[in-house]
């Protein structure tokens, strides 16, 4: 493991987290996995913005640890988890960054979703304060 390159994000290959100002909840199967107030959207480069939702807020009784890892020069190594009642189709759909490098140190302890393993990553608009 001491062989795996850290690289610092530049110019070249930008990476931001900021805390989503929506709901966050994230469906499977008609259950709700993961909702919350809390989650961080992670723009990393040309790829898609993805929420990392706070452990907290997921229900994790429905997940089941894998022995999948992965590594990521950017943010770290990645541990998977599966969700139970997906089947096959959920099969290592979440991962997170246990120990994630400096740059993104804010993902840890979050949670992050595949969108084609759930049937839904939905961000609901949260009302501004004092509009009816």
């Amino acid at each position: 493991m001491s062989d795996k390159s850290i690289k610092i994000p530049g110019p070249d290959h930008p990476i931001t987290v900021e805390h989503n100002p929506c709901r966050v909840v994230v469906t499977l199967d008609g259950k709700v996995i993961a909702d919350s107030h809390d989650a961080l959207t992670l723009r990393e480069a040309s790829y898609p913005p993805v929420q990392y939702i706070p452990r907290r807020d997921v229900e994790m009784s429905l997940l089941q640890r894998t022995d999948h890892a992965s590594h990521c020069p950017y943010k770290g190594d990645a541990a998977y988890y599966s969700i139970i009642a997906g089947g096959e189709r959920s099969r290592n759909a979440v991962w997170t960054y246990e120990s994630p490098n400096a740059a993104v140190s804010s993902i840890k302890d979050h949670l992050a979703f595949y969108p084609d393993r759930v049937d839904g990553i939905e961000e609901m608009a949260s009302p501004e304060a004092g509009t009816f």
